[in-house]
């Protein structure tokens, strides 16, 4: 592994440690699983249902993961632990374990970062303070109609409900909104014409500091890992982050190339955080995205597991 003043270069195919484990970093994104494929101790840690912005029901989300093979799986919604409860009703009938989780959109001196609670022990907890997120979810939302009629596109806050269909509320169901009203062809074009950043219908997150996320995780029990960072998780940044209670990063994800790979595994390993990885399941059969692809070793999820017994449990 490259020292910390090093420059970590891409390079061709290297190790990846996570502790004792080594896996191969590919060149590319490692294929999606199918029904059928050998998938072996893998397990999946990032994924979403109809609780959030998902397309499939909790349910369904341990039906893939029989499908695909894993051993494991988490249910990670956007700022909710409503489905739950369905997915480990489902994955005690099914066989399998079904970890909960949570992600947790946050701010740190960086932007915008998205916090990943697994493990949680008591996901209960957190059910008060995310009644609050989901709160100004909905008038977030509302916010982007008034914008977007403003505009001139007549969509309205009760067609944004029906495709939310009473999850946790956010801008992809403005965006299915739009697509079914005709005013875009897909949520690329509703993202770069009008919902993101700095474009016109884009309205601002309610504030929760990346410290107080981890802060709810930690007292539900669970682990805090960094989701997705991509290049924005440079060594400073991740620094940052552990020092306020983060645990974790996660290294696989589809959006990561070899070169984020590499390098967030090298910074993981050097400030001793656990390592994660998952699809970012929101209901795709196949392509990037299908669940299971990212083939995340069980044994990462252990030592998150671990982690989270040896420090959280006592408050859980």
């Amino acid at each position: 592994m490259t020292g910390v003043g090093v420059t970590l270069e891409p390079a061709p195919p290297l190790p990846v440690s996570a502790g004792t484990h080594v896996v191969d970093v590919p060149e590319t994104a490692p294929a999606p699983a199918r029904a059928g494929d050998p998938v072996g101790a893998f397990v999946d840690l990032h994924a979403h249902s109809t609780a959030s912005d998902g397309s499939e029901p909790p349910e369904m989300l341990v039906a893939r993961a029989v499908a695909v093979g894993l051993v494991a799986v988490a249910l990670t919604d956007h700022d909710t632990v409503a489905g739950v409860a369905a997915a480990r009703a489902a994955g005690e009938a099914a066989g399998v374990p079904v970890i909960a989780g949570v992600e947790l959109s946050a701010f740190d001196t960086g932007g915008e970062v998205h916090i990943l609670g697994l493990h949680l022990t008591s996901p209960e907890r957190l059910a008060e303070p995310l009644s609050v997120f989901q709160e100004t979810r909905v008038s977030r939302a509302a916010e982007i109609v008034r914008a977007l009629n403003d505009l001139g596109i007549p969509v309205t806050m009760e067609a944004v409900l029906a495709e939310s269909a009473g999850g946790a509320i956010g801008r992809p169901h403005v965006a299915r909104a739009l697509i079914a009203g005709g005013w875009v062809r897909d949520h690329r074009e509703a993202f770069d014409r009008y919902l993101g950043a700095d474009r016109p219908a884009y309205v601002q997150k309610h504030r929760l500091t990346a410290a107080d996320a981890m802060d709810l995780i930690h007292g539900a029990g669970g682990v805090a890992i960094f989701a997705h960072p991509g290049r924005d998780g440079t060594l400073a940044r991740i620094q940052a982050l552990a020092a306020v209670g983060l645990d974790g990063v996660e290294v696989l994800h589809p959006s990561h190339g070899a070169e984020d790979v590499a390098r967030l595994s090298a910074i993981a390993e050097h400030l001793e955080l656990l390592c994660s990885g998952g699809s970012d399941w929101h209901g795709a059969p196949d392509g990037a995205r299908a669940l299971g692809g990212m083939r995340v070793p069980a044994e990462w999820s252990a030592r998150q597991d671990d982690r989270a017994a040896a420090l959280y449990r006592f408050a859980a």
